[in-house]
């Protein structure tokens, strides 16, 4: 599946992968400024923001995009840098297809299962009434019951396209593959065993306030990424690249300039 990407700068190759229920377009400020000395191309995963929609959301389905939009870009090997569930599909990408991957930059994720925590946020989303008249103020209450958190609505609400044109019969829509995603929830949550491992220079970045990346996953990570370093960005949460932009490109600047 080729992907849709938003691309700006020009320069060595650098690749952002968004998280579940995210975009290419949430790493806006983030990639303007990377853009200063990279070709920055933002992608969005299947089923997500304006790539296509498919069955099948495990990482081997994912990272097989990943390379396969690379490649028709001609952008690799390419400095590559996944958030979250995006995290996992950069890692999936260096595992498999390793000579796409000049480096790998892993944001607030470790390569294990974890809990199951958004079955409630798809049922949420599927089951709102997509009325002609739906306002986004009527979306946000309609999940509040299963989305408590404010800021999550309206991360989630990002995916909802409302009424445009009435004359046309544009009724509100979820812009992504909604369906596909819940189904595919097991397998995002998910993480395989694997023989694989890769020999890259590699980064993994946590937020000092998230629970994502543990000390007892630093074994794990180091028996798969043998060249893995750590850093955690002080004062920020699982979303590091909004908490703190400036200092997350910097960690990014300084991992990307280094020798070896």
């Amino acid at each position: 599946m080729i992907l849709h990407g938003v691309e700006v700068g020009e320069g060595p190759a650098l690749v952002l992968l968004h998280g579940l229920f995210g975009q290419a377009r949430n790493f806006g400020t983030v990639q303007r400024r990377l853009a200063a000395k990279f070709r920055v191309i933002a992608f969005d995963l299947r089923n997500h923001g304006a790539s296509p929609h498919g069955e099948g959301m495990t990482y081997s389905d994912m990272a097989a995009d990943v390379a396969e939009s690379l490649s028709a870009r001609a952008a690799g090997p390419a400095l590559v840098v996944g958030h979250s569930m995006g995290g996992k599909v950069a890692m999936r990408l260096a595992l498999d297809f390793p000579a796409a991957v000049a480096r790998l930059v892993v944001v607030d994720i470790a390569p294990v299962a974890y809990a199951s925590a958004f079955e409630g946020y798809a049922a949420a989303m599927a089951a709102m009434e997509l009325r002609p008249d739906l306002t986004r103020a009527a979306a946000d209450a309609a999940l509040a019951p299963a989305v408590a958190d404010p800021a999550m609505r309206q991360f989630l609400l990002q995916n909802l396209v409302l009424l445009q044109n009435l004359a046309l019969g544009d009724p509100p829509h979820w812009r992504i593959g909604l369906a596909e995603i819940a189904a595919g929830l097991p397998d995002i949550e998910s993480w395989p065993v694997l023989m694989a491992r890769y020999a890259g220079p590699t980064l993994f970045i946590a937020g000092e306030r998230s629970g994502y990346i543990r000390a007892e996953h630093r074994t794990i990570i180091t028996d798969i990424f043998p060249r893995a370093r750590f850093v955690t960005i002080k004062n920020s949460g699982h979303w590091v690249h909004a908490d703190d932009p400036e200092g997350f490109v910097a960690v990014l600047d300084a991992f990307f300039s280094r020798a070896g």
